[in-house]
């Protein structure tokens, strides 16, 4: 669809793990967005099944064959499935201590939220340790929110914060970003869930990218952590947004939902009305859709782990994120 903009998803939902990791490639500059891969440690009161774990260890290798190539690596916000932490931990983030972050982050331009600023708790300390661990390794760290960043004919811009699905969300804040080049653009809106906020939904509808990444709804807390008429804005403004864009990767949290096909068929019927697309990063991949988390229990029941896995699920979070699963 872009010519002048190569994009290339690396980690993400529809890959098996959680994350909305891509790299952005122009003439100008080579671009690591959101550089973090989770697992989630507990769903369906089970840990990440061996599937899980393969691909996450999969996604681990394209981010560091893509940070070999990238000059710049930009972080939306502190969360673990968008930043790579500095610590051991084999059980949800799949890092060596150390190591992998250093990797990722090494001698590059790193444009991050302003961990001081429109952030919580959680995510202020976080950002105070990025900024002492795998921030230190950058060549150049910088505040992101809401300037603009130049490289030849290349625009990097970023938003002012916006909020992590609804409006004063517990959650904080979080950037968006626009890649332009050569009046082509590429919008990168992770975490927005939907959007559910309205403000959101307006900052979006503005920029008219031609080609844009968002995480939908989450739509697998509806009744529990999120209002059911919150999810429901964040489809109807999905809705709007896939009507007037022509081809959105959707991904992230709604991915999580077994049922997320049938969740999001209106908003894919209004887009091939307007002759648009939606897509998951898999398929912008020409790839099968592995949503395996929110297939996990299905996964234990048909595809029982070994023995010795079972022995490894029996020990205690801590030691699980000091001992590689036996995959």
């Amino acid at each position: 669809m872009l010519k002048h903009i190569k994009v290339v998803p690396l980690a993400a939902e529809s890959l098996g793990v959680r994350s909305m990791c891509t790299y952005v490639e122009t003439s100008d500059v080579k671009i690591l967005l959101d550089a973090g891969v989770s697992v989630c440690p507990n769903r369906f009161g089970l840990p990440p099944h061996p599937r899980e774990f393969k691909a996450i260890s999969e996604c681990r290798r394209r981010i560091a064959d893509a940070a070999n190539k990238a000059e710049v690596a930009t972080l939306s916000h502190y969360h673990f499935d968008h930043h790579t932490p500095s610590f051991e931990d084999w059980l949800c983030n799949w890092t060596e201590r150390g190591e992998t972050a250093r990797h990722i982050y090494e001698g590059k331009t790193v444009l991050v939220k302003n961990p001081k600023e429109m952030i919580n708790y959680s995510q202020r300390r976080r950002g105070w340790m990025f900024e002492r661990t795998g921030g230190k390794y950058a060549q150049t760290l910088n505040v992101a929110d809401g300037k603009s960043f130049i490289f030849g004919e290349t625009r990097l811009r970023f938003t002012e914060p916006v909020f992590h699905g609804q409006e004063d969300s517990f959650l904080g804040w979080v950037l968006m970003s626009i890649i332009e080049c050569q009046d082509e653009k590429f919008m990168f809106a992770p975490d927005v869930q939907g959007p559910i906020s309205q403000q959101t939904f307006e900052v979006i509808a503005c920029e008219k990218p031609q080609l844009l990444m968002i995480g939908g709804p989450p739509s697998y807390l509806a009744g529990f952590k999120v209002d059911e008429d919150q999810i429901q804005a964040g489809f109807r403004n999905l809705e709007r947004i896939v009507g007037s864009t022509p081809l959105t990767v959707l991904e992230h949290h709604l991915l999580r939902d077994e049922n997320w096909m049938e969740k999001a068929r209106n908003a894919c019927e209004i887009a091939s009305r307007m002759r648009h697309k939606v897509q998951t990063a898999a398929e912008f991949l020409g790839m099968k859709n592995e949503c395996l988390e929110s297939l996990r229990k299905r996964l234990f029941a048909e595809d029982p782990p070994s023995k010795e896995f079972e022995k490894w699920m029996h020990l205690s979070d801590d030691a699980k994120k000091h001992i590689m699963p036996p995959i």
